[in-house]
């Protein structure tokens, strides 16, 4: 079968063939259809995550058929759906187990025509969504709806920050956020990202690279916010508790612009402000974000889609952070 395989450090990209799988117990045979590319996935590409091993399938969202299986999971033969990538969370809910991992690392992943997973992390692929559109959906939903529902506890009528929009992350948080009945206002670094913001649903976007966006953005909101979701961080996340109403709840999945500066934390506990971490999610998160977006119909934000033999190009533009939602590969 092709793959998209991290081989060395000196060659982390190549599309080769490979051995095909074997399901043993409580396992099956996915054949890909449609697979997603994450930051995570550039991120391993140029050395710079954790436990990195050589050689790997990269790749934690994906969609598609089930082929072969264990006979103890039989019932999904021929079956349509997508696959959990958060696996082994452990006992806690409230925190992922040493077991932990994500599918595409340390175990083969989705950028290939067939991956092994157990039949535990199978879902049905939801009926209005294309396999390129459900296969946008994983993590990132799984990501997003834990942070909003199960950290936030959104409601109805509350006024919510996305910061830098554009990410498959931030498209499906405004998504939900919308959906969920929130007033949610963004950022991005491009005037033609906030546009698209806009045509999903959010009231008003700035540009952070404005020298003053956080200003624009208290005009814009009328005061402040009582939820920001942040997958940044960096210089201007002390910025942010002065954005929140008293009570607001800052959640967080990510650092790509580098580490927390130093910060003034009066108006943390004077608003009475929480600051929350999040990572993936549990299956009953999954399970969760699944029924949402069926409820709602939501539809993941697809950029581009691209071929399993142009990944290195679809690579290049996640690294050059160009697209607005997610880019796919279309694998068979």
């Amino acid at each position: 079968m092709k793959a998209v395989v991290l081989e060395s450090a000196e060659n982390p990209l190549i599309v080769k063939e490979v051995a095909k799988p074997t399901p043993g117990p409580g396992e099956v045979l996915v054949q890909i259809k449609a697979a997603a590319l994450n930051r995570r996935d550039w991120w391993i590409t140029v050395g710079k995550y954790a436990g990195i091993k050589y050689p790997t399938i990269l790749g934690a969202d994906g969609a598609g058929v089930v082929a072969e299986a264990d006979e103890g999971a039989a019932d999904w033969l021929n079956k349509e759906v997508i696959i959990n990538p958060s696996h082994s969370w452990g006992e806690h809910p409230e925190f992922q187990g040493k077991e932990f991992k994500i599918l595409g690392l340390p175990d083969d992943g989705t950028m290939a025509e067939y991956v092994l997973v157990k039949a535990e992390y199978l879902y049905p692929k939801p009926a209005h969504l294309t396999f390129e559109q459900a296969a946008a959906l994983p993590l990132a939903g799984i990501t997003a709806y834990r942070a909003l529902f199960t950290k936030a506890h959104i409601k109805k009528g509350d006024k919510m920050l996305v910061v830098g929009v554009g990410a498959g992350t931030g498209s499906i948080t405004l998504q939900f956020a919308v959906a969920a009945g929130a007033q949610v206002f963004v950022t991005s670094g491009t005037s033609e990202k906030i546009a698209q913001a806009k045509q999903l649903g959010a009231c008003a976007g700035v540009n952070y690279k404005a020298q003053d966006w956080a200003q624009e953005l208290k005009h814009f909101s009328g005061g402040g916010f009582d939820i920001v979701v942040d997958s940044a961080l960096g210089p201007d996340f002390n910025k942010i508790p002065d954005l929140c109403n008293p009570g607001g709840r800052i959640v967080f999945f990510g650092g790509t612009a580098g580490n927390i500066p130093e910060l003034n934390a009066r108006p943390i506990f004077w608003k009475q402000l929480q600051i929350l971490g999040t990572t993936m999610g549990t299956q009953d998160d999954f399970k969760a974000m699944l029924t949402f977006v069926n409820e709602h119909k939501i539809v993941p934000v697809v950029d581009e889609v691209f071929t399993l033999a142009d990944a290195k190009a679809a690579f290049e533009k996640m690294g050059a952070a160009k697209q607005f939602g997610k880019l796919v590969l279309k694998v068979s």
